[in-house]
C-alpha cells in the first residue's frame, strides 16, 4: 500500500518493520542499527523506507533532519502523517518520479528535537553526521544523482562534494508547509527539479518485484 500519512496506522508500520530483511534495504538496515549502536541516538535515528529503493535507489533525496513523526513511525518516508511528508508525496507523484529510483534520508540522521519540538540543525551537528554520510553512499552503488532538500542540506553541499563521489547534484526548497503554502513559485520550483530528476534518470521504472 502507499498513500500519503499511511505510516499512522501502526498496522502500516508493523509491515514496513517487517520489510527491513528484503534484499534491497537489508544492508541499509544493518546501517542503521550499527549507527544506533556507535552514537548516542539509540532511538532517535528512524530506519529507511522499504518501499524506497534501497541499496538499488539511484537519486538520494537528503533532508535536514528527521522530524517527530519518522521517529515516532520509525522511518524516513513520503509516508509519515505530517504535512511534509505529504507533500513531498504528492509533489513526487505530479513529477512522475517512481519512489523505487530514489531513497530518502538526512543531513543529520538522529532527531535534534525534545521530543515536542525540533530545533536547528547546528554546524556542529552536520560535522558529527558527515562520516556516517560517507559510510552511507558507499552503501549505494547504483547511485547518480543527490538531491538537497531545503536550505541546511545545501549548506553543505561543498562538504558532501568533497567526499569525492561523483554525482550530479539538484536543489529544490524543502516541502514544508512554511515553505510552499502560499508560495506556488516554490511549489512549482519543486516539481521542476523533480521533473528534471526523473529527465536525468530516464522514465522507465526499474522492474521490482517487492
Amino acid at each position: 500500500m502507499d498513500a500519503p500519512k499511511l505510516l499512522a496506522n501502526q498496522s502500516a508500520c508493523i509491515a514496513r518493520q517487517a520489510a527491513l530483511g528484503q534484499s534491497h534495504v537489508a544492508p541499509l538496515a544493518a546501517f542503521v542499527q550499527s549507527l544506533r549502536r556507535r552514537t548516542a541516538h539509540t532511538g532517535r535515528v528512524p530506519d529507511f523506507d522499504p518501499c524506497d529503493g534501497g541499496v538499488e535507489a539511484e537519486c538520494l533525496f537528503l533532508l535536514e533532519a528527521p522530524g517527530p513523526k519518522a521517529v515516532t513511525s520509525g522511518f524516513v518516508s513520503r509516508n509519515n502523517p505530517d504535512e511534509t511528508a505529504k507533500n513531498f508525496y504528492l509533489l513526487n507523484h505530479e513529477a512522475g518520479l517512481p519512489r523505487e529510483r530514489t531513497v530518502s534520508w538526512n543531513l543529520v540522521p538522529w532527531y535534534v528535537g525534545s521530543g515536542t519540538r525540533i530545533r536547528a540543525v547546528a554546524s556542529a551537528d552536520i560535522e558529527a553526521s558527515v562520516p556516517y554520510l560517507k559510510e552511507l553512499l558507499a552503501l549505494l552503488p547504483k547511485l547518480r544523482v543527490v538531491v538537497l532538500v531545503g536550505r541546511k542540506a545545501q549548506s553543505a553541499r561543498d562538504v558532501i562534494e568533497q567526499l569525492q563521489f561523483n554525482y550530479t547534484f539538484f536543489e529544490c526548497p524543502h516541502p514544508s508547509p512554511l515553505a510552499i503554502n502560499g508560495h506556488p513559485e516554490r511549489r512549482a520550483e519543486i516539481v521542476l527539479c523533480l521533473k528534471s530528476v526523473a529527465a536525468y534518470l530516464g522514465t522507465s521504472s526499474v522492474a521490482a518485484t517487492r
